[in-house]
Formats: structure tokens, sequence, C-alpha cells
């Protein structure tokens, strides 16, 4: 006999989640499972879920602080990514979200049926990254919250805000904070378009946050690395600054003291 699908629910809606927990034991005869957790929001279904394997997320696509879309990138990259279903009360996502590879979408209010048709569609192929990305930014008009990475063995979240600059080193990105570095799989090209309003370019290498910098200097004559130097609130490193992007160093500086 095989083991009851083990689901989760992402909704911050109280009563859309105890709507589906109502739905889904009324098809416990139909469709063993168990719901293992719910969460208000996508940090915490992803603080619980790069902890527990689970089958199947229900999950809502507009919530506050991390959505939908975004959770359901950071999912991809488990070593057991679960299978998505979405549900929206906004149709304008719904099509967008079934060519995502998502297991399905169900428009709000969910129905019994369509609830017990999504969740028998199991398996399902990969979601798309890329494309989850793109359309979260479309939602949300902007990048995603966090990033996430892959430290022995567990997922880390890693809040935009905090991130000072994205070097490029090697196959990797390194992602600084004032506490630590962190490596990203995100390519530098990638993290450049999604988070343009953020980070500057200052070299083919680095990409530093705009409110992270602190003053910019000329390099000494006989300095091969860089055409001058950036300098960073709170950290004592210097980052290169090539001949082409010191213009635009010089200017996002003066912009920061303008609006302070």
């Amino acid at each position: 006999m095989s083991s009851p699908v083990k689901l989760f629910i992402v909704d911050d809606e109280p009563l859309a989640r105890e709507r589906l927990r109502a739905l889904l034991g009324d098809l416990a005869v139909l469709y063993p499972h168990e719901v293992v957790g719910e969460a208000a929001n996508g940090r915490a279904a992803l603080e619980f879920l790069r902890e527990q394997a689970v089958d199947v997320v229900l999950c809502d696509i507009r919530m506050p602080g991390m959505d939908g879309i975004e959770l359901a990138l950071h999912l991809t990259r488990l070593p057991q990514p679960p299978a998505v279903i979405f549900t929206t009360a906004y149709d304008n996502f719904a099509v967008q979200a079934f060519e995502l590879n998502a297991l399905d979408y169900l428009m709000k209010p969910v129905r019994l049926q369509r609830l017990l048709a999504a969740l028998q569609k199991r398996p399902q192929p990969a979601l798309d990254a890329q494309q989850l990305a793109q359309l979260g930014q479309q939602l949300r008009a902007g990048g995603r919250s966090h990033l996430s990475c892959h430290e022995r063995g567990r997922l880390l979240l890693v809040p935009i805000d905090e991130v000072l600059y994205l070097r490029a080193d090697l196959k990797y990105v390194a992602a600084r904070s004032l506490a630590r570095e962190y490596l990203l799989d995100d390519s530098l090209a990638q993290l450049e378009e999604e988070f343009a309003e953020r980070f500057l370019r200052l070299h083919r290498a680095v990409l530093v946050a705009r409110t992270a910098l602190a003053g910019v200097e000329k390099a000494s004559g006989d300095d091969s690395e860089a055409y001058g130097w950036a300098l960073l609130r709170g950290l004592p490193e210097k980052l290169p600054i090539s001949r082409r992007q010191w213009v635009a160093a010089k200017t996002a500086l003066t912009q920061l003291a303008d609006s302070a």
C-alpha cells in the first residue's frame, strides 16, 4: 500500500487555508494524503520545507513579503523539489503559472472537484526557474526579496536588503553582507538585470548596492587591477572600479549624498 501524499498549504489568508483543509478533508477517502503543515507567507514556508520534504505545495501567488512565485523559485533548488499547485484570485496570472510547468493552478474560491483533478495530475515536470524569475518580476515590479544558496546541504536565505555587493568568483557569485559572504548559483548578469535599481556595476566582476557606497578614490598609477576604488559603509575592503564605470560610480555617490 502506497504512503499518503504529503501536502503543505501556503496562503496569507487564514480563511483560505481553512477552506483548503476542509476540502482536503472531504477528499480523504478518494485521495489519501496528509497535510503536514501550513504557512502564512513564502519565507515561513521555506523555513519548514527545507527541513521536511513534501510531495505537493498548495501555494497562493500574491502574499506580502515573499510571494508564491518567489517561493516556487527557491523550491526548485531543494534536493527533492515538491510539485506546486498555485492558487490565485487573479486570472491574469493563471495561464502564466500553468506555463511554468506548475502541476496546476486553481482559481479562488477553490472547488472540490477541481482540487481533486489538480492533485491527481502528479507527477510533474520540473518548474522553469528562469520563467519563474521573470514572472515574479512582473508580479511585484522588481526582484526577489531574498537570494538563496546551498551550504552544508542546507538551503539558506539571504535578504537582498542586507547584500552590500555581489562579486563574480570563478563559477560562483559571492554575495557580501555585513556579517559574512554567501556563494550563489545565480550569474552576475542575471542579478544585474533583476536588481538594476538596487545595484550598480563597478567592474566586469562587481556589482555594488548603491546605498553601500561611501566614497570613491583614484587608483595609483601602477595599479593594474582597477582605475579606481569604491569605499563601502561598514566594511574595510575596497571594490575595484573600471575606467568605463568611473563616472557612473561618482554620479551614484553624488545622488546618494543629495538624497540624504
